[in-house]
């Protein structure tokens, strides 16, 4: 079975700067700079097999970064996004939580002098802002925020 040949890859001045950057730049991510160094080498000519040999990676990895960037130039070396597990509460939740630690328990009638993340998960369920809320879950939200309410 033939193999593909290569895409062909040739640099502007100002990308073959900023790949340069990509590649050798203290503060890159890792991941980043071998993507810009396989294609830093793929315009000097080098075949995918050269490339996967001299420089690490998988040839699949350099074949599909190399394609990449023939096709989308240098965003085409960006991560792409990946799917997940949809998140289980909403920024609009979270917030309502934050809001609802940030007063005082006396103030929403609850026989407390200090609200605790159980507690403020218990008020937050009784007031319909979730279903169901672990005390971990509002402890880093609160976290985020550098919030502590039960020391206050």
């Amino acid at each position: 079975m033939p193999v593909a040949a290569a895409c062909p890859i040739a640099l502007t001045a100002s990308q073959r700067r900023r790949l340069k950057k990509m590649a050798y730049g203290h503060k890159t991510p890792h991941q980043a700079g071998i993507r810009a160094n396989g294609v830093l080498h793929a315009a000097q000519g080098r075949s995918n097999a050269c490339i996967a040999r001299d420089t690490g990676p998988h040839l699949d990895a350099v074949r599909t970064w190399r394609g990449r960037f023939a096709k989308e130039g240098l965003p085409g070396l960006a991560d792409r996004k990946r799917s997940g597990r949809p998140p289980a509460f909403t920024p609009l939740q979270a917030a309502q939580v934050t809001a609802l630690a940030c007063r005082l328990p006396a103030e929403t009638g609850t026989p407390l002098s200090r609200w605790s993340a159980p507690e403020l998960a218990r008020e937050a369920m009784a007031r319909g802002i979730a279903t169901f809320v672990s005390a971990s879950t509002v402890r880093r939200w609160l976290a985020q925020d550098a919030l502590k309410p039960w020391q206050h």
